[in-house]
């Protein structure tokens, strides 16, 4: 049961701080690329690589990296926006969007490992 508290309690704050961040970067800028998705999961994809990296012990792994991070990131939003940039016919930022999320999110997790095993 103590699980389950700690992942609801990351996951509660998890997704407050992606909504709250993509509020404000979608009322900042006005481009139609969907730059707050990436921008949140690309966080994330470093973040969840330090937490990981850093071999933390259960209770903070499944706190921060199940609840918070799983909250935080946002793989469904991630491919309906690809779908509706794709059935919208926007080859190039479809390409750029689903191309740089895949590279430099795998880039960054693969970097947040390895920060997180030298702390």
């Amino acid at each position: 049961m103590m699980n389950i508290a700690l992942v609801a309690i990351g996951g509660f704050f998890g997704a407050i701080t992606r909504f709250s961040i993509s509020n404000w970067m979608k009322s900042k800028t006005s481009f139609a690329f969907p730059i707050a998705t990436l921008t949140v999961n690309l966080i994330g994809s470093f973040l969840l690589g330090i937490i990981i990296g850093s071999n933390l012990e259960r209770t903070w792994s499944l706190l921060l990296g199940t609840g918070f991070m799983g909250a935080f990131t946002t793989f469904s939003t991630f491919k309906l926006e690809s779908i509706t940039l794709l059935s919208k016919k926007r080859w190039i930022t479809s390409f750029l969007y689903l191309g740089g999320s895949y590279t430099f999110g795998i880039l960054l997790a693969f970097v947040g490992i390895k920060i997180g095993i030298r702390i």
